[in-house]
């Protein structure tokens, strides 16, 4: 190693090398913060420079701001607003990060797949489990399980590579004939275990829009967010959880985002 960083090896980033509001790489965002407001999911910012405030959902001082662009209280106790001025990364468990700019539109994505968003659009519950809805223009990020690929309508995509759909209807259920009326699918309807494949069920979309697809059949493996994690050597962590949260202790009302959210389709 040379003495001004790593001779011939990666980019050594400051906040001056740093992208504005881009991708650093393919698994990392850079949001830059100029007296602005982000809402940010718990657990998704890696580092940041210069000075930036986390604030949780429900604080007085940022009511306003909830009023105009929160209206999910099941996900409130995952998110928290980040205020300041400087940079901020964001990276979710090294999947593929991408921003995405609405205008004036309306987008549903799978919860966990959100991780920040400008307040200038207002999130909120949809109708469908394990989905929040994006009204109005601004830019947001996702994670997916691979690149994204945008599909239009009519469309049957397998549940498991779905991360959204924007200006278009919510999807319904299509099950395969032979899924409905073999062997397989008459025991599965009597006992309710097992699952179907893409290939047996689908959702269906129909009318104008995009349908966004993850290019993956696993889903991103959903994880507590806000909770102190029992590694070792991580103050309150450690195989005893140290002075953490325990999982058996009772959770306090306005804390049921992390178990709503997982009701997923």
């Amino acid at each position: 190693m040379s003495s001004h960083g790593f001779s011939g090896g990666p980019a050594v980033h400051d906040p001056a090398t740093l992208p504005s509001d881009d991708n650093v790489n393919a698994y990392t965002f850079c949001v830059e913060l100029d007296g602005s407001q982000w809402f940010l999911q718990k657990g998704k910012m890696i580092s940041y420079y210069g000075s930036i405030e986390f604030d949780g959902i429900g604080h007085g001082r940022l009511d306003r701001l909830i009023r105009t662009s929160f209206h999910s209280p099941l996900h409130a106790s995952d998110w928290v607003v980040a205020r300041g001025s400087g940079k901020m990364l964001l990276a979710d468990r090294a999947f593929d990060v991408n921003s995405f700019d609405l205008e004036d539109g309306n987008l549903t994505i799978r919860s966990g797949n959100l991780l920040a968003f400008q307040p200038s659009l207002a999130l909120k519950q949809s109708i469908v489990p394990g989905f929040l809805t994006l009204i109005g223009t601004g830019k947001f990020v996702a994670a997916s399980n691979g690149p994204v690929v945008f599909m239009e309508p009519p469309i049957r995509v397998d549940p498991q590579a779905l991360v959204g759909w924007a200006d278009c209807p919510s999807p319904c259920h299509h099950y395969d004939h032979g899924y409905m009326t073999g062997v397989l699918g008459g025991l599965r309807a009597l006992t309710g275990l097992g699952g179907a494949s893409g290939e047996e069920h689908q959702f269906e979309f129909v009318g104008a829009g995009t349908v966004l697809l993850q290019s993956s059949e696993t889903l991103m493996a959903e994880q507590p967010m806000g909770a102190v994690p029992p590694d070792a050597g991580v103050p309150g962590g450690g195989a005893h959880g140290g002075q953490g949260q325990q999982s058996g202790a009772p959770r306090l009302p306005g804390q049921l985002g992390d178990l709503q959210r997982r009701f997923g389709l």
